[in-house]
């Protein structure tokens, strides 16, 4: 195998499936980088056995030539090595050669490497997995969903699927829902599928945020593919393969109270910042508590106390209350994500009571929601 490439396009390529290299795998041939070289271009890939990723560098793109391929052939590399090299080269092209038995030489203008590489036929193949029930969804939108419930997921194994979001699609709509069983989050927006195809799955947390990070914010398609025990996701020059979390998703939609007692409508911005203020003192607590309690003529009192260290008392105006008077208590960390979370100027908080989870949504908007449950503390 020899090619000349250039060095931007390996690096982002070589950038890409690293997020799927563990150093801690239980087969070495796993800490390596695969590269197979065709006439169409260079194909890199990276697994864990759990996420694998495939890319695909053509040999031109828009009328520009990428990468010249001498003779096609296969290798795979030292992944931690390979990448730091590829990123230090001093120039803009770089050649990759195999020389016998597996030995890789890399140059770059007057710098020269010499990797030992491993068989390329070595390498554990990729799942094989049928296109032909694929939905669409734009990138940008989809990397708004995935980050709007991933942060949801439970770390915790004891309940390995709840580390995972439950996505389900229905009547071409996909509805995305993570929770730790303290809090939850859902999204959920129209997808283009055949209207007939149902599914049900549930795709490891980890697995979503390491895609994500893959994922441009362009109005681009991105290919879902879904399988009985992975899911792929398909865009222009990537393969990102996951496996799917075994086992029944909770029913969360119990969970979500249907009606309410006290409802208030509040400007993100300020709301976020009595409550990152207010955490200032909670974080020392056990347990991050802030405490909300509605006061006369819309005003909203939150506030915090940590008896070694002192407390903080701040209002904030709101644009309106209706119901019930109302104090409750909550966790200031799952109350800022939530806000993060959310899109638009202004939120709407329903209640319904001090001890029943409440909902945090985007006024005239039902595509989101965040729910949390409040904290017992007497």
């Amino acid at each position: 195998m020899k090619f000349i490439i250039a060095k931007d396009a390996l690096v982002q390529s070589v950038q890409d499936v690293m997020k799927a290299v563990s150093s801690r795998t239980t087969i070495p041939i796993l800490t390596g980088i695969k590269i197979v070289a065709t006439d169409e271009g260079v194909t890199l890939t990276g697994s864990d056995s759990d996420i694998s990723i495939e890319s695909f560098i053509p040999v031109e793109e828009d009328g520009k030539e990428i990468v010249d391929i001498h003779h096609s052939g296969s290798i795979v590399l030292p992944a931690r090595f390979f990448s730091e090299i590829v990123r230090k080269l001093p120039k803009e092209s770089v050649e990759i050669e195999v020389q016998p038995h597996f030995s890789t030489v890399i140059r770059s203008g007057k710098a020269e490497f010499n990797l030992n590489g491993l068989d390329a036929e070595e390498y554990p193949h990729l799942p094989q997995i049928e296109e032909e029930n694929a939905f669409k969804i734009s990138t940008d939108l989809l990397k708004n969903m995935i980050r709007q419930t991933v942060f949801a997921v439970s770390t915790s194994e004891t309940r390995p699927i709840l580390t995972g979001v439950n996505w389900k699609v229905e009547d071409k709509i996909l509805t995305c829902i993570a929770t730790d069983s303290h809090r939850l989050a859902l999204r959920k927006a129209p997808v283009e599928i055949d209207a007939d195809s149902s599914y049900n799955v549930v795709i490891p947390g980890k697995s979503l945020s390491e895609f994500s990070k893959i994922l441009d914010d362009s109005h681009d398609l991105v290919d879902i593919v879904i399988t009985n025990n992975q899911v792929l996701f398909k865009t222009k020059h990537i393969l990102f393969f996951s496996r799917l979390l075994d086992g029944n998703y909770p029913d969360t939609s119990r969970l979500i109270p249907s009606e309410s007692k006290t409802d208030m409508t509040l400007n993100v911005k300020e709301f976020l910042q009595a409550i990152d203020r207010a955490s200032l003192l909670a974080k020392e607590g056990r347990n991050n508590v802030v405490k909300l309690s509605t006061l006369e003529e819309g005003v909203v009192e939150i506030s915090s106390n940590s008896p070694e260290i002192g407390k903080v008392i701040e209002e904030v105006q709101s644009q309106s209350i209706d119901g019930e008077d109302l104090k409750i208590s909550f966790s200031a960390k799952y109350m800022l994500d939530a806000l993060k979370a959310l899109e638009g100027t202004e939120i709407k908080v329903s209640f319904t009571g001090a001890m029943r989870p409440f909902i945090i949504r985007t006024p005239e908007d039902d595509s989101m929601l965040q729910l949390i449950l409040p904290v017992r503390t007497y």
